[in-house]
């Protein structure tokens, strides 16, 4: 199963632990800088756990949630931040193309940001919270798509002081992963097809992340200093 830089039409995982090795083998030059992993939860922790320990970093969550269009949960048309006073991006092209109703999204923002607040309480586990202030972050997903929820987590690191913001996955389309370049400091993919598709016909197993696997990967690894 080889695998290569962007530009390739298909490219195959055979897990998010396998994707995870791959992408920390591309984040390694960032070592030395002493980073702050942080993972979009559910599927970015288990990569993100394999970019930590490759990197010897701590590693965290960001609560972002992405907002789906009716009838395509997967097609993200926006996304929320953080569970208290909440940053929210809407993809304004995407839902006047999709003729997305405006109580539609009111009533999905409210539905995130309670699911942030519960995760929030459920992760939590006694674990002390990462101050991203003056630090280089990396943060990590299983793959990106529209690229609506990253781009709401780095609006949130930004107003938390990060200084050096690094987006890294195994994959992401083309277009999106070019686009993202604006919107911090570098980009880190395994591969940036042009034919994109969906996240999970990049992978031989994209089973579900549970809440169980979280607290589980969280478990294994050493908490962040605050």
């Amino acid at each position: 199963m080889a695998v290569v830089g962007g530009g390739v039409d298909r490219i195959m995982f055979r897990d998010r632990t396998d994707a995870g090795r791959r992408l920390a083998q591309l984040l390694l030059p960032f070592k030395h800088r002493q980073p702050l992993i942080l993972a979009l939860p559910r599927g970015g922790v288990p990569v993100a756990v394999e970019v930590a320990r490759a990197l010897e970093a701590p590693l965290d969550l960001l609560m972002v949630r992405k907002i789906g269009a009716p009838g395509h949960s997967e097609l993200a048309i926006g996304a929320v931040l953080d569970g208290l006073d909440p940053d929210v991006f809407i993809d304004h092209a995407m839902v006047e193309a999709l003729h997305v109703p405006e109580s539609y999204i009111e009533a999905e923002i409210a539905r995130q940001r309670h699911q942030i607040e519960r995760q929030q309480l459920l992760y939590a586990t006694g674990r002390p919270r990462s101050d991203a202030r003056n630090r280089t972050v990396i943060l990590v997903d299983d793959g990106v798509a529209t690229g609506a929820t990253v781009r709401v987590a780095l609006r949130g690191l930004r107003q938390a002081g990060a200084q050096y913001t690094i987006v890294a996955a195994p994959v992401a389309p083309a277009d999106t992963a070019q686009s993202l370049k604006e919107e911090c400091d570098e980009t880190v993919f395994v591969a940036t097809p042009d034919d994109f598709g969906a996240v999970s016909m990049y992978y031989e197993d994209f089973s579900e992340v549970t809440d169980a696997d979280v607290i589980r990967l969280l478990g294994q690894m050493p908490a962040p200093i605050s």
